[in-house]
């Protein structure tokens, strides 16, 4: 690749028309959490179960981690005892 600049031409660029901005914010576009940094102990088996899936996904292996324990976060459900029900699936 060369990092030559680029020339443009003096002339008309043909017919255009401005429009109005209408893309939400960045802050609208992902709702942010207030997050909390934890240590957990994972077997090696579900550590490298996630850095093949993750790989073949070129994400981060944390990030698969995370979406995965968030989904888990979002299943909580109630026992007959009225707690948090306990759906941890790593």
């Amino acid at each position: 690749m060369s990092n030559r600049a680029i020339k443009y031409t003096a002339g008309e660029i043909g017919r255009y028309r401005i429009v109005e901005d209408f893309l939400p914010s960045p802050d609208a576009l992902v709702a942010r959490e207030d997050n909390v940094k934890v240590t957990i102990g994972l077997s090696r088996r579900s550590v490298e179960f996630f850095k093949r899936a993750a790989k073949q996904r070129r994400i981060p292996y944390q990030r698969m981690i995370r979406a995965r324990n968030a989904k888990c976060g979002n299943m909580e459900g109630d026992d007959k005892h009225g707690g948090p029900g306990r759906h941890l699936l790593l």
